[in-house]
């Protein structure tokens, strides 16, 4: 098993452009992403950011964090994530976003431990599908082999934007394997698609950084939200992923 984690990240979001290297306690955010993604015992860490202009600074800031920068197409997530997961030999590829800084290292070497139990028998490890984990927890392991083929045979430039949209879409195709949890923590929102989810990601860093550096998982973050839903309401009121809502 030769896992990389893949981490999308660009400039121009719509929603929150140049969110990615906002400060998050004193370093940017994608640093602060990478310092965690670091503490995964089972894989190497790639970002897939685009050729425009834009995303200089950003592959700038990756190359000085020590982390290798794969560049591509802007609307074509699909094909710069592949060439990413070709460039570094990936096999399976660990799809993070990052706009994520609260992934948890812990979660993403469990589902790492899941899928080498799985031994060929998935080409798509998922927890967003269906949804039960706080929305910024999202981990999602594909095979080299589907997503190759998805690369080869996706026509749809919506699918081709939302890199496993093309897998979830064809169940009939791709062996899918869903990782749960409970209680039901789907309408948790610890994304940063919004200035707003700045606020609470900066609140919680505030809180665990200082003691525990990158170290805290979501067990402290549990713990710090029970004791104070001062910091707990800070989460928006958005819809979950909503950029994954198709076109009209």
């Amino acid at each position: 098993m030769n896992a990389w984690i893949v981490v999308q990240a660009r400039m121009s979001s719509t929603r929150f452009p140049g969110k990615v290297l906002a400060d998050l306690h004193g370093a940017p955010l994608i640093v602060r992403l990478l310092e965690r993604l670091a503490q995964v015992e089972q894989t190497g860490v790639v970002v897939a950011t685009t050729t425009e202009t834009d995303d200089d600074p950003l592959a700038e800031t990756v190359a000085r964090a020590g982390v290798n920068v794969v560049r591509g197409s802007l609307e074509d997530v699909l094909g710069r994530f592949a060439a990413a997961a070709a460039t570094v030999g990936a096999d399976p590829v660990v799809r993070i976003t990052a706009d994520c800084p609260l992934a948890d290292p812990g979660l993403i070497d469990a589902m790492l431990s899941r899928w080498r139990e799985l031994d060929g028998t998935a080409d798509l490890l998922t927890n967003v599908s269906p949804p039960t984990y706080p929305d910024g927890l999202d981990v999602e392991i594909v095979s080299r082999a589907a997503l190759e083929r998805a690369n080869a045979e996706c026509n749809d430039a919506f699918e081709r934007e939302h890199v496993t949209r093309h897998l979830h879409q064809r169940p009939e195709d791709y062996r899918h394997v869903a990782w749960t949890t409970e209680p039901d923590r789907s309408g948790e929102r610890w994304t940063v698609d919004y200035p707003q989810d700045l606020d609470f990601v900066r609140a919680v860093y505030a809180e665990l950084y200082p003691a525990l550096g990158p170290a805290f998982r979501q067990r402290e973050i549990d713990h710090l939200l029970s004791n104070r839903p001062d910091i707990a309401a800070l989460q928006a009121d958005v819809l979950r992923n909503e950029a994954l809502q198709p076109p009209d």
